[in-house]
């Protein structure tokens, strides 16, 4: 076998030559291994730097969003706020007081005639000794004639009486009319409250007062036959220009009157009786809630958070394009090293 083999070597020279060749061949393929062992600190960098900039993409998405939520809020806020200064909100307070400016009632009587007035305290009412006929008036009384507001020509007469004032005390104003006869089916005085009976006093022109309180306060109406009890709560109202206007809230109940004269009369019999509801004044004025050093600051806030985020995003997209550089940097270096 050995001289069959080397007579096969002496005729195939080229092969053993092919074959040292394959063998160098194959000790260039073991070097190459050593080779790569040096690029693996490479290739864990690099995926280092893949996961870096992944991180930074996705913080740089979220910085976005926030920018835009923070747009948003920006949006929002001033929206909010031109939209509450369209819009007051109406504020209610109460503050108490011990005694009121005392009202004046004005009254329509007609062909009704004043019997009697008092004042009252602690809510009690003494039994009528004589009814239908007439007694004491202690009340402050003033009559009045002026011209119809709303028509200018018929002339009206005004029967204006001092309210109570005492509310601790429980005031009140109880009052009788008389009426003789009437053409009418139902029988009834008018009467307004406006709110200061001084100052109807101490007017110079107390026709164009009363004209003024006829076209400014609301009018009711009590009926004969019955008694009428008013509680009365006070309103006041500030305006958009600093002025204030008061007007009256009213609480009516109505009583019948047993008649127990002895003669049957055609003649009618008015009782009305005048107190506060309650010692609360009531105060309502429109309030803006919209709070400009507030929007100001959460402006502020906002902004200063859009330029943060800005800055933060301007510097990630820095970082992943030196890091990007200088990942291709190294590549090109291994690669030259490989070659």
């Amino acid at each position: 076998q050995l001289s069959e083999d080397v007579e096969r070597a002496s005729e195939n020279p080229t092969d053993e030559r092919e074959g040292e060749m394959e063998v160098h061949e194959d000790a260039s393929s073991v070097i190459l291994p050593d080779s790569e062992l040096g690029t693996t600190a490479p290739s864990l960098r690099f995926s280092k730097t893949c996961l870096k900039n992944v991180f930074s993409v996705i913080l740089l998405f979220i910085y976005l969003l926030l920018m835009a939520v923070a747009v948003f809020l920006v949006y929002q806020t001033i929206s909010d706020f031109r939209e509450k200064l369209k819009h007051p909100v109406m504020s209610v307070s109460y503050k108490e007081v011990s005694l009121y400016d005392a009202p004046g009632i004005a009254f329509y009587p007609g062909k009704a005639r004043l019997l009697s007035c008092k004042h009252h305290y602690y809510d009690h009412i003494p039994p009528l000794i004589n009814p239908g006929q007439p007694g004491d008036i202690e009340c402050t009384t003033q009559s009045i004639n002026y011209t119809d507001p709303f028509t200018n020509q018929t002339m009206k007469y005004a029967l204006v009486v001092q309210g109570p004032r005492d509310v601790k005390k429980k005031e009140l104003v109880f009052l009788q009319f008389h009426l003789n006869g009437t053409d009418q089916d139902f029988s009834a005085i008018d009467y307004l409250l406006f709110s200061s009976f001084q100052e109807f006093i101490d007017s110079p022109e107390k026709a164009e007062f009363m004209k003024d309180c006829e076209g400014s306060y609301s009018s009711w109406k009590f009926s004969g036959g019955f008694r009428t009890w008013v509680k009365m709560s006070l309103v006041k109202t500030k305006e958009e220009d600093g002025s204030e206007t008061v007007e009256f809230k009213q609480e009516t109940s109505v009583v019948n009157y047993i008649d127990q004269r002895t003669k049957p009369r055609s003649d009618q019999l008015f009782f009305v009786v005048f107190e506060w509801k309650d010692p609360f004044i009531q105060t309502v004025q429109d309030i803006i809630t919209a709070n400009p050093w507030n929007t100001i600051a959460l402006l502020c806030g906002i902004f200063l958070a859009l330029f943060k985020a800005a800055d933060f995003a301007k510097l990630s997209v820095k970082w992943m394009i030196k890091i990007r550089k200088r990942h291709l940097k190294r590549s090109r270096q291994v690669m030259n090293h490989i070659s």
